[in-house]
């Protein structure tokens, strides 16, 4: 008889994509104001990765603008080798993005665990990262955060470039001068903030090149000048064993990746076309390109299936220190968009819902100069699919001064959670100028 009152309320899945459309699984992440949790869409029993970010932590922290800029940025992206977003919303509490899930753990959690891995292992995930670099960049995105910890493994090996919330669009016309990313990785251009571009990226693959084959970085140092001054001046040597471990054809990449002047770089030409300059070099001669953007090639190294691929502690403290656990959460209706602080504001108002199957990607680029106050359409919808509201507010020119403008020269993020140097610059642990605790993306 009092059954009636606990039977669950239907869900509407032709509405507005939100957090009563998934089931919440285990918690597998958290950083420094955002979470991760394995979820599956109710309807198409997809599983996918949700982050999910505190409102007032972000506003707290200073990051709205980075959260606002990662989510459209996101809105721009698809690709194989990139962690791809495939919805977005929030409630009052949280805004939630919704993303490919990767099995196969990032490659900082393999590195800590294997070591030093082959040269053939190192060069298939180069291979890949730089695909994806190279669609980035003609995207007019540059990531400023390449690292180990940032690249996720699905469940069969291949590598997906994750955590774009210090990402920001670039112009060779007006060069970003921010010191953003992690310090270990920054190219000396970044370093010098006499303005940079496109090529940082390819400079923090010719890092983890390195990292990756040998177990520690190429340029190091125990205090802040220090790594400073190897960045800039220190030649680039190599191990003793470095032979047996690397062809000359891998020790010439690795160096031409780490040219210190960035229109010498691979992967980086003016003009464009610096991607066939990678294809050309001998280190990658034999790949089939087209084979390995379809991902036909069988990737060397295949993550343990049976063992979890990332640290299982998060779902401990996620069940026995959680003061607020997450669940699903109907929306105030009578919420007054103008008696909220600005930075809630322009999270309400800009942290805008996304449904890959119903929205056309856009991009929010505009050149300097540009008067174009509208995002422009960048593909269309899934055949058959039907659009989505057009509830979108269209970016306009304040909007882009608010947002783009406080992280293009380094980011909401750039005066947060520094941490001390240490020694641990050498190995372990990257210590981070401008970014607090790695954002969590999609690590499961």
């Amino acid at each position: 008889m009092g059954a009636a009152c606990c039977k669950p309320e239907a869900i509407d899945f032709d509405a507005e994509v939100n957090l009563f459309h998934f089931y919440l699984l285990r918690s597998v992440g958290k950083g420094a104001f955002g979470k991760v949790r394995v979820v599956q869409h109710k309807q198409s029993k997809t599983l996918y990765a949700l982050k999910y970010i505190n409102k007032a932590k972000c506003v707290k922290m200073k990051a709205v603008a980075n959260i606002v800029q990662e989510r459209r940025l996101l809105e721009e992206i698809d690709h194989p080798f990139v962690v791809n977003m495939r919805y977005a919303f929030q409630d009052d509490e949280n805004c939630f993005f919704v993303l490919d899930l990767m099995l196969g753990g990032d490659l900082r959690f393999h590195l800590d665990r294997a070591g030093a891995m082959a040269e053939e292992v190192v060069r298939f995930y180069v291979a890949e990262i730089a695909m994806a670099i190279d669609y980035l960049h003609s995207k007019r995105i540059v990531h400023r955060d390449l690292k180990p910890d940032n690249i996720l493994l699905d469940e069969r090996g291949h590598a997906h470039i994750t955590d774009f919330n210090i990402a920001v669009h670039f112009s060779e016309r007006r060069l970003l001068t921010g010191v953003a990313g992690s310090m270990a990785y920054m190219a000396p251009e970044v370093l010098t903030k006499r303005g940079y571009s496109a090529p940082v990226d390819f400079w923090s693959l010719g890092i983890m090149a390195y990292e990756l084959m040998f177990s520690k970085r190429p340029f190091r140092g125990r205090t802040n000048s220090a790594l400073t001054n190897s960045i800039l001046n220190e030649p680039l040597t190599w191990p003793e064993d470095a032979p047996g471990r690397c062809s000359t054809e891998g020790m010439q990449a690795i160096r031409a990746f780490l040219e210190r002047d960035p229109n010498k770089r691979l992967g980086y030409r003016p003009g464009g076309g610096g991607f066939e300059d990678i294809k050309a070099h001998p280190w990658f001669a034999g790949i089939d390109w087209e084979a390995l953007y379809n991902k036909q090639v069988v990737p060397p190294f295949e993550p343990d299936s049976k063992r979890a691929n990332f640290d299982a502690t998060h779902e401990l403290e996620e069940l026995l220190l959680e003061e607020n656990p997450l669940k699903a959460r109907k929306r105030k209706t009578d919420t007054d968009t103008q008696m909220l602080s600005p930075e809630m504001r322009m999270m309400e108002e800009h942290f805008t819902v996304f449904d890959y199957a119903r929205t056309q990607r856009r991009t929010y680029y505009h050149p300097p100069g540009s008067s174009s106050k509208a995002a422009t359409s960048t593909s269309s919808a899934t055949p058959g699919t039907r659009q989505a509201n057009s509830h979108v507010t269209p970016p306009t020119q304040l909007d882009r001064n608010e947002i783009e403008a406080q992280i293009m020269e380094g980011g909401g993020l750039a005066n947060v959670g520094k941490r001390a140097w240490s020694s641990q610059l050498d190995h372990g642990e990257d210590l981070d100028t401008v970014q607090p605790a790695r954002s969590p993306v999609t690590a499961p």
